[in-house]
């Protein structure tokens, strides 16, 4: 068989059907529309979701409401109780030392280092804010905080 030979098989292909085009075409007076109703109207189908009039289900369910704030800064979260078992007393906390050590996934998003767990060891810690908490208890073990500024 070569490329030139291939032939869709036998009834594979039919004709399209002429509608409307009198009654010896078996498809005229009424052209495959029934009689009277909305359906043998032109422009008379209704979208996939129209239930005859009652309210459809899309409508009847609810749906998220409010917005979503496209200006929202996202911070990565790193509690107390895991900088006490990482670092030893007076070590130097940076965004980049918390990267290499596992603590933070990316990069580039900024820090924030929230109160949970206590802390016994200073320790210096730079990062973009700091909870209110996690900033008392950092400095009442003796450690200092640097609060960086965001880059943008």
């Amino acid at each position: 068989m070569k490329l030139h030979e291939l032939r869709p098989p036998k009834g594979a292909n039919r004709p399209r059907k002429r509608l409307g085009r009198g009654t010896g075409s078996g498809q005229g007076t009424y052209a495959g529309r029934g009689r009277k109703g909305q359906g043998s109207r032109s422009g008379g189908v209704k979208g996939p979701y129209f239930e005859g009039g009652q309210l459809p289900l899309v409508r009847r369910l609810p749906h998220k409401r409010g917005f979503v704030n496209i200006f929202r800064q996202e911070y990565a979260e790193v509690n107390l109780d895991s900088l006490a078992e990482r670092f030893e007393a007076g070590a130097e906390v940076t965004p980049e030392i918390l990267v290499a050590s596992g603590l933070v996934r990316n990069a580039k998003t900024p820090i924030k280092v929230l109160g949970r767990g206590d802390i016994t060891k200073p320790l210096n810690v730079r990062a973009h804010r700091f909870s209110a908490s996690a900033r008392a208890k950092i400095e009442a073990a003796g450690g200092r905080v640097e609060e960086l500024a965001a880059e943008s």
